[in-house]
């Protein structure tokens, strides 16, 4: 077994940082959704996946993967969904046992009516106090950070 490679006292505290300010930004986005739209974070990471392809309808399978969520987790979500109207099923002509998540005319009125103030708010807890060159390290960082990720995944959400 590989000895460890505890963290220096400064990645502890960029570490920590980050996991603090992830914590407070998500639950600040998170509040500002709730009270402004009566969406949740996760209803608005389903509807967005929705509105980024152009039929707006994805296979289970693909949205849990691109959230990363198991399907059994995913799957009791959209049920919560479904019943408040903001997506629907269709069935699969290709595959009887498959569906497909369908953007309901109800759900992209709510995320049409959440994004301005969403991402008002976004810019406001987060891009507004960074710099071009912040954006661009953070844009570097992210990238080098979710390739080693995935590069290592041997379990993806299925």
């Amino acid at each position: 077994m590989a000895e460890t490679r505890w963290l220096d006292d400064h990645e502890q505290h960029a570490w920590r940082a980050y996991l603090r300010m992830n914590a407070v930004v998500g639950a600040a986005l998170a509040k500002q959704l709730q009270t402004e739209s009566m969406l949740s974070m996760q209803d608005f990471e389903v509807l967005v996946h929705l509105t980024d392809v152009d039929d707006a309808r994805l296979r289970v399978s693909e949205l849990a993967r691109a959230m990363r969520w198991e399907k059994s987790r995913l799957s009791h979500h959209l049920s919560r969904m479904e019943k408040r109207g903001l997506i629907g099923r269709e069935e699969c002509a290709s595959d009887g046992r498959g569906a497909f998540i369908v953007l309901t005319p109800q759900g992209r009125a709510a995320i049409e009516a959440a994004a301005p103030s969403h991402v008002d708010a976004v810019r406001r807890f987060f891009f507004d106090v960074l710099t071009d060159d912040d954006v661009k390290a953070l844009d570097s960082l992210a990238g080098r950070v979710i390739a080693r990720v995935e590069a290592t995944d041997t379990c993806p959400a299925e």
